[in-house]
């Protein structure tokens, strides 16, 4: 049996299951699974045959959107909820749903492979490889902690429980837990990543002096959140990208991961508008005027979403979500509210 069918067959045969963990906001009716769509938005539209054939029309795990007329299996499901880029991707988290051993790459003949170069792309590759998803992870214990609950589309962060740290090159390597974000350029190809390592015990940072850093080809590129449309918002930092988005959870965003690569990053063709999530010091008033000057020299409207404080996570977790929202709100072009916007439960 093909890898696609055999995973979509062994997911149908614990429909409910894949329902009760990746679209989380519906619920079971009768013999289907109600939602709003793939993406796990809230509503009735969408709904997820639990029982039935193997195969056919009928089949369980099959869905249908009656608002959008789109339809698929459960491999779509996990894609779209999880925000995965490939197959390769997708296969993994069912493997991992499943708790199926994970394929392991097979060398060609008399061949060894060969270390990758520290800091490269390749290496980045490498580690994302060998890391998984950061559902039941300290990774979303860390993010829970910081306000950042909904994880929708967050496919390329994922968690490695034992990535390598080195203070210098005189220093024993240690070991800590470590957020692992995936680099991708427009294509989605990847071409770095960034590390934030983690204590277990504060569910924090890891106590170490430089807990955060990235490898790999960095300059235009970014940790994306969605698949880049006509409107996008961009940001320095992952939390505070993530931050933002537990109120606009609908709306494309990267995290460029630093003032100076957030003036560089590339432009998709389809971009009209775009949001500049701003954080509130120099560096980010600088990157602020840098990107508002490259976007309108190409055409794209450039609107600045400014933080009452330092930046968006630091709103969040202190002055609270409905704070963030109503200023998110005031600072949004009223069309892109109704379109984006989550409302307060």
């Amino acid at each position: 049996m093909q890898p696609a069918k055999d995973l979509a067959r062994r997911l149908a045969a614990q429909a409910e299951a894949v329902c009760r963990h990746y679209l989380s906001n519906g619920h079971r009716e009768g013999r289907y699974w109600l939602v709003g769509d793939v993406r796990n938005t809230p509503g009735r539209s969408m709904f997820v045959r639990l029982k039935g054939g193997d195969s056919g029309k009928g089949a369980a795990g099959k869905w249908t959107d009656a608002a959008t007329r789109e339809h698929g299996d459960l491999l779509d499901v996990i894609r779209e909820s999880c925000g995965l880029i490939n197959f390769k991707a997708v296969a993994y988290e069912a493997r991992t749903f499943l708790s199926m051993p994970l394929p392991e790459p097979v060398p060609r003949f008399n061949e060894r492979r060969r270390p990758a170069p520290s800091g490269s792309p390749e290496a980045a590759r490498r580690l994302i490889g060998m890391s998984q998803p950061i559902t039941g992870t300290i990774v979303q214990a860390y993010l829970r902690e910081r306000g950042i609950t909904d994880l929708r589309g967050t496919g390329n962060l994922r968690f490695h429980p034992r990535c390598y740290y080195r203070p210098d090159e005189h220093a024993p390597t240690e070991t800590w837990p470590a957020m692992i974000a995936a680099v991708t350029d427009l294509d989605s190809k990847i071409t770095g990543a960034h590390r934030t390592w983690l204590d277990p015990r504060s569910r924090d940072k890891a106590p170490i002096d430089t807990p955060r850093r990235a490898m790999g080809d960095l300059l235009g590129n970014a940790v994306r959140f969605g698949f880049g449309g006509e409107v996008m918002a961009a940001g320095e930092g992952i939390e505070t990208v993530l931050s933002l988005r537990q109120v606009l959870p609908d709306m494309p965003m990267l995290a460029a991961l630093s003032a100076a690569h957030l003036t560089a990053i590339l432009f998709p063709d389809t971009l009209r508008r775009l949001y500049i999530v701003r954080d509130n010091d120099p560096a980010g008033d600088g990157a602020r005027d840098s990107l508002i000057e490259r976007a309108n020299a190409v055409g794209i409207e450039a609107i600045v979403i400014s933080p009452a404080l330092g930046d968006l996570n630091e709103d969040l977790r202190t002055l609270g979500i409905e704070h963030l929202r109503q200023q998110s709100r005031m600072q949004i072009a009223p069309q892109d509210v109704a379109r984006f916007m989550a409302l307060a439960a």
